[in-house]
């Protein structure tokens, strides 16, 4: 789905086979991203906390004026005008203003009414970064988007096209534009920790200096009355027989990690750890059964930091049960100050957790270690408060997100069940648009979207998409994360590839499916090129490894039949998977990026999903998921086991797509195979033409 690559970079250690399912995974291991050496994780000194940096989230991108020269010219833009006002306002005062796509949890998908950066430029694809100055006003996104960008970005914007050698990052760019000196402003809130410390020392090198503005969001003091209001859908309990784990077993490890870490306390701030810890779901944010929240673990007890409204009698009893406090979502930061006040040891995930905590934290043990001056040091280990030790950073890795990335059985077997009834949906969804093509009916990308839509809320616990559908006819499929609009999207042409990149959050588990088919006959270059991509899938899913093997080993063995023609994808290979949670999930992944360390875990579930695209052309992707299982290997050198891969996905790859010339005997087999088992495992769901439409397409292949 929206093929995506984590960026950072999380090695961590292996539990062992008996207790992956319970225990959290402490990690500590160093980070390796684009630094010349390795950072450590240190706790703050009393007079000097270091941060440290593990990620940034700045891209770096080369500007193109052959394109800009292609995107809609446009009157004076009145929304920069208005934001260019505020930087000489009282209490500002600033020369540049960076607007991120995140909000204050650094999640990929957000409520529309924290789309600033949509709302500031006009780009709406899911990935950018905005950088306002007096005079200039600029946007970074990576080669997803290289497209929908072009066509979005008015004439006030210059577009930087991310992953082009050469270019500068956002701090660069800064550097250049700006004179010595300068303000730069931030809203702490939408900046992890790591990267507000990273843009900060890239400013530095021009005496620039990175203004935290905490008690305003200057897009939001443009956009006023007109802006959304905030969600407050309530939210619900994940049903333990899917959940698999209860909510006091989850707290009661991750406890055991604090003690273990020396720690007293730690701040959640990822959405979809607070709602994998507590068992909850919700309707926050669309494709995402999410609600806003910041969750504090303490040695003792816990306090859940959001919208009271949103509590449910339900929830709340459950909360109770677990001994769960109920704090109001703004009041963190006094909650954090109180924290560092009472010596508390706080583990804090500088990758994830929004700059605004840290430096408020920071703040407050600065404060303490001034009081102690002051006492003689008297008490420095006195245990104040009921605390072991003056305040101290823990900075590491939150140990909840691994935990929740390997998945238990109840988990696994929610996600295979929801997987066969998703299928069922898109069997009925491709015997009806085939039939609709063929009766030279027209149908737009978007009404394509929206039958799949009614296709799939048809089946038992369907609850929402995972993210909007991918729906690209012919040079619209070479848009990576194309999004159809009704003013503005194709036909779905009959002679040109179509691209269908959907999915699903059910009660049980989360689907994800890319599948890319003619309707009529394809050209000898789609068929080869639809074909490599193929053999690049197959050969991924074959794969089996040692463990402790990390995800970007793996991403060669997708793109090596395309690579012998001399071509290529932009996109990670893979991405984890939430079980009834984020269809994006890390720390795993399988990518080209290969910082990131985190070694494939029985139990983790990633997609597969190479891809090929032409600009202007058509764009090829076939996406399955996959969960990693052990594997019986005939050695097993080192002593240690051997990991593969088990299908989830289980929907017909188009025959008449494939140059069966290009395949070898074994591939061949894989996906005779593969459609036997689609039809055994999909069959018994469906009737009547559907049914039938499912035997026709998972007829054995031969190879002349």
């Amino acid at each position: 789905m929206r093929p995506f690559s984590l960026s950072h970079s999380l090695p961590l250690s292996s539990p062992s086979s008996h207790s992956r399912y319970l225990r959290f995974i402490s990690i500590s291991f160093p980070i390796f991203h684009k630094f010349s050496s390795h950072p450590k994780f240190l706790g703050i000194s009393p007079k000097a906390p270091l941060l440290t940096v593990r990620n940034c989230s700045s891209i770096s991108a080369k500007p193109s004026s052959e394109l800009r020269k292609k995107r809609p010219t446009s009157e004076p833009d009145e929304k920069l005008r208005a934001l260019r006002q505020l930087f000489s306002k009282p209490g500002i005062g600033i020369d540049a203003y960076i607007i991120p796509s995140q909000d204050a949890h650094q999640s990929e998908f957000i409520a529309e009414c924290y789309m600033r950066r949509a709302y500031i430029s006009g780009f709406t694809g899911s990935a950018g970064t905005a950088v306002v100055t007096k005079d200039k006003a600029a946007l970074w996104t990576d080669g997803r988007y290289f497209l929908q960008a072009e066509k979005q970005l008015s004439s006030s914007w210059i577009l930087m096209r991310a992953g082009n050698l050469g270019v500068p990052t956002t701090g660069e760019w800064l550097n250049d534009v700006l004179a010595p000196g300068g303000r730069i402003g931030i809203d702490p809130f939408l900046f992890s920790s790591d990267a507000a410390e990273e843009l900060r020392q890239a400013i530095a090198k021009k005496n620039h200096e990175l203004v935290f503005l905490y008690d305003i969001n200057l897009v939001d003091e443009i956009w006023k009355e007109s802006r959304p209001k905030p969600p407050s859908k309530p939210i619900r309990v994940h049903d333990l027989k899917y959940a698999g784990l209860d909510v006091v077993s989850k707290l009661s490890s991750l406890r055991s990690e604090l003690a273990d870490a020396g720690s007293s306390a730690i701040v959640v701030s990822m959405l979809d750890e607070i709602a994998w810890l507590l068992n909850l779901r919700g309707s926050d944010i669309p494709h995402s059964p999410v609600m806003y929240a910041y969750l504090i673990v303490e040695i003792d007890k816990a306090k859940l930091f959001v919208d009271n409204s949103k509590v449910t009698t339900d929830v709340m009893e459950n909360l109770k049960s677990a001994g769960i406090e109920l704090r109001p979502y703004e009041s963190i930061l006094s909650e954090v100050e109180s924290l560092a006040a009472q010596g508390a040891r706080l583990w804090l995930d500088r990758s994830s957790v929004n700059a605004a905590i840290v430096n408020t934290y920071n703040s407050a043990c600065e404060r303490y270690y001034e009081h102690l001056e002051k006492l003689g040091n008297t008490q420095m280990n006195d245990g104040l408060n009921g605390w072991s030790a003056a305040p101290t950073g823990i900075y590491k890795v939150s140990p909840v997100a691994f935990a929740k990335a390997i998945k238990n059985d109840a988990e696994l077997e929610g996600m295979r069940n929801c997987h066969l009834r998703d299928a069922a949906a898109l069997a009925q969804f491709w015997a009806w648009v085939e039939e609709e093509i063929h009766m030279d009916v027209k149908l737009t990308e978007v009404d394509v979207a929206d039958k799949l839509l009614e296709f799939r809320s048809r089946q038992s616990g369907f609850m929402d998409t995972s993210f909007d559908t991918i729906s690209g006819s012919g040079a619209n499929g070479a848009i990576i994360h194309y999004k159809p609009e009704p003013d503005s999207c194709s036909i779905v042409d009959a002679n040109k590839l179509f691209l269908l990149d959907s999915g699903a959050q059910y009660v049980d588990g989360t689907t994800d499916i890319t599948r890319t088919v003619h309707f009529g006959e394809p050209t000898a270059r789609e068929k080869e090129c639809f074909t490599r991509v193929l053999k690049g899938h197959i050969a991924l899913d074959q794969a089996v490894f040692p463990e402790n093997t990390p995800g970007f080993v793996l991403d060669a063995f997708a793109r090596s039949s395309l690579w012998k023609t001399g071509l290529d994808y932009r996109h990670g290979t893979g991405h984890g998977v939430g079980a009834a949670l984020n269809v994006h999930e890390g720390p795993q992944s399988i990518s080209f990026r290969y910082g990131n360390m985190t070694p494939l875990q029985k139990g983790m579930i990633v997609s597969n999903e190479p891809g090929y695209y032409e600009d202007h052309a058509f764009g090829i992707r076939i996406e399955n998921l996959v969960s990693v299982k052990e594997v019986d290997t005939k050695h097993r050198f080192g002593g240690i086991d051997y990991l593969g891969f088990e299908k989830l996905t289980f929907v017909p790859i188009q025959a008449k797509l494939i140059d069966l010339s290009l395949l070898s005997a074994e591939e061949v087999t894989w996906l005779n195979d593969y459609h036997s088992n689609v039809w055994e495992k999909v069959s018994p769901l469906l009737d009547g033409s559907t049914l039938q439409w499912l035997r026709n397409n998972t007829r054995p292949l031969v190879k002349q």
